[in-house]
């Protein structure tokens, strides 16, 4: 990592008070969650099955295959004891300085949250929420998850799902709309932990328009030549100490 491209961040961060942050799997790996696109990731693990990942975290799946898209979701999915790092620490932090005004993540595991932001802008949704498709009933990932193949309805019998974007659905507008917002109206955007490949979201930093683009990332990814600032490495940690001087 270039220490004097680190400092230089470090000096934008301390004079910014409207910073967002947008960022993607690779935010919660040090929460021992794993990404999806690395040589460990999720993309790269066998199934066990015929179906590639990305097939079995699809509409069409889940529709078809309900029961195996449940098995798969909680054998690979479901990290209930996973505690934000370093990451998300830094960045609430940074909300609670005045600084940070949102985050934009594509990560459903809610970590943002638990470690205390407030303004999360959660582009794919989130596995923590579900409720039932036919009364609308909201349940918790521990009904869900621990109940046998499909989980159902304590009231109508509807099959329940989670509050996620899979494949092959579409972005919510008002989401879409929110962070497209954030991130025009953004003085410095941060960009961590993500690949850079999924769409829409990848197309998100179209609509940045300042000149203090931040790239934190251990892989290259085909936008880095839009980054005004490029840091690699870990993000838990490079993230970390951008701000400690801050806080």
């Amino acid at each position: 990592m270039n220490k004097e491209t680190l400092n230089k961040v470090k000096e934008i961060l301390k004079e910014s008070n409207h910073i967002v942050f947008f960022g993607g799997a690779g935010v919660s790996t040090a929460s021992n969650i794993p990404d999806f696109r690395s040589a460990t990731g999720l993309y790269n693990r066998a199934t066990g099955t015929d179906y590639s990942p990305e097939y079995m975290l699809s509409h069409t799946f889940f529709t078809k295959h309900t029961k195996e898209f449940y098995d798969y979701f909680r054998n690979n999915l479901y990290y209930p004891d996973a505690q934000p790092n370093n990451a998300h620490k830094a960045l609430v932090k940074l909300e609670e300085k005045g600084k940070l005004k949102a985050i934009v993540t594509q990560n459903i595991d809610g970590l943002h949250q638990l470690a205390g932001s407030k303004n999360v802008i959660e582009f794919h949704g989130n596995a923590t929420r579900f409720y039932c498709m036919k009364c609308g009933k909201r349940y918790s990932s521990e009904y869900a998850f621990h109940r046998v193949g499909v989980p159902k309805c304590e009231d109508c019998g509807g099959t329940i799902r989670f509050d996620v974007v899979l494949y092959e659905e579409s972005i919510d507008d008002n989401i879409y709309r929110y962070a497209i917002h954030a991130i025009k109206n953004a003085d410095v955007l941060i960009v961590g932990g993500t690949s850079l490949v999924v769409y829409p979201a990848a197309g998100l930093l179209q609509y940045y328009k300042g000149d203090k683009l931040i790239l934190i990332n251990k892989d290259c990814t085909p936008n880095d030549h839009m980054a005004d600032y490029i840091l690699s490495g870990d993000i838990s940690e490079i993230l970390w100490e951008l701000v400690e001087e801050i806080i």
